[in-house]
């Protein structure tokens, strides 16, 4: 286990909510879980942001920041006096 080698963060990646409730479950079991940051990622989306904010876990990583933004076009003109 990574936790157990001296890892300092865990990064659960492309895991469901359960999932993830389940891996903390077991680092917890293990005595592990106080020792290492854990860090959650990979799907997550406004939509389900909420359910991994409710876990026991100390990270969120969301892509969909970014890359799945609409932007905006905008400009400034600066015109010069005189």
């Amino acid at each position: 286990m990574i936790a157990r080698a001296g890892a300092d963060i865990v990064l659960l990646d492309n895991m469901t909510p359960e999932l993830v409730s389940e891996a903390v479950s077991l680092l917890s079991e293990n005595g592990l879980r106080d020792n290492i940051i854990i860090e959650v990622s990979g799907g997550i989306t406004e939509e389900n942001l909420a359910a991994y904010a409710a876990l026991p876990i100390d990270r969120i990583s969301m892509g969909a920041l970014t890359h799945s933004v609409t932007n905006t076009d905008f400009s400034l003109d600066i015109i010069k006096e005189g």
